[in-house]
Parts: structure tokens; C-alpha cells; sequence
């Protein structure tokens, strides 16, 4: 019994040491993928907000902006 407690307390040590490790190597990499991810949602709503305000001001050239990055100009 005191051998299962001694390895559960050993495996347990044995994971925060490999989370430190994993996140102190990859946790500025983490960083710069959220980052960048938030960059790009931010961007997305910003080109969708002109997109509507494009469709409310001229339905036509919103309409050939769809067409031709929707592929379906051809």
C-alpha cells in the first residue's frame, strides 16, 4: 500500500515537472498562435462589417464581389 501511494506521488511530481517543461518551451509559441488567431478574427469581423455595409450601400457590387470570390464566375 505504501508503494502505490509512493509511485502515484511519483507519477504525479514526474507530470507537473513535464507540464512545466512542455509549457515553458511551447508556451510562447502558444502565445503568438493566439495572438495570431485573434489578428485574424479580428480582420474576418472587419471585413464582414465592410461587406454589409457594401451590400447596403450597392447590392450589385456586392453581389460581383461574392461571384468572383465565390468561384462562381466561370
Amino acid at each position: 500500500m505504501l508503494r502505490t501511494v509512493f509511485s502515484i506521488g511519483l507519477f504525479a511530481i514526474l507530470g507537473l515537472i513535464a507540464l512545466k517543461v512542455v509549457f515553458g518551451i511551447f508556451g510562447p509559441l502558444i502565445g503568438i498562435f493566439l495572438f495570431l488567431v485573434v489578428l485574424a478574427l479580428k480582420i474576418a469581423f472587419a471585413g464582414l462589417l465592410a461587406y454589409f455595409a457594401l451590400r447596403l450601400i450597392s447590392p450589385a457590387t456586392a453581389r460581383k464581389l461574392r461571384d468572383r470570390w465565390s468561384g462562381t464566375s466561370y
